[in-house]
C-alpha cells in the first residue's frame, strides 16, 4: 500500500505477535482477505472503545466509585487507547496524497 508520498509501506495490523511486537500486512491487496479480516477487527476495537470511553465515564461520574473500579476503568481505556492509536497509524500511512 502506498503512503502518503507514494512509497509502498506493509500495513500496520490491529494486533500483536505474541511477544507483542507489531505485525505488518505486504503483500496482501486491499480487498484480500487479511486485509478484511484486519478491517473487521478495527472495527470491533472502535466499537469497545466507544463501550470503555461510556463505562469509564461512569465510573468518574459516580463520587463512590472504589479504588478498583476505577484501576478497572483506567486500564480499559488505556488498552483501547492503545488500540485507536494503532489504528490511527496504521490508516494515516495508508492515506494518498491527491494531486
Amino acid at each position: 500500500m502506498a503512503g502518503p508520498d507514494g512509497i509502498e509501506r506493509p500495513r500496520l495490523l490491529p494486533w500483536t505477535t505474541p511477544d507483542g511486537k507489531p505485525c505488518y500486512l505486504s503483500a496482501d491487496p486491499e480487498a484480500g482477505r487479511l486485509s478484511r479480516l484486519a478491517d473487521d477487527v478495527e472495527a470491533a476495537q472502535l466499537r469497545s472503545g466507544e463501550q470503555v470511553l461510556a463505562g469509564a465515564r461512569a465510573v468518574l461520574d459516580d463520587a463512590t466509585a472504589g479504588e478498583r473500579a476505577v484501576r478497572f476503568a483506567l486500564t480499559r481505556a488505556t488498552e483501547s487507547l492503545g488500540d485507536v492509536i494503532r489504528i490511527a497509524v496504521s490508516r494515516g500511512g495508508r492515506i494518498s496524497v491527491q494531486e
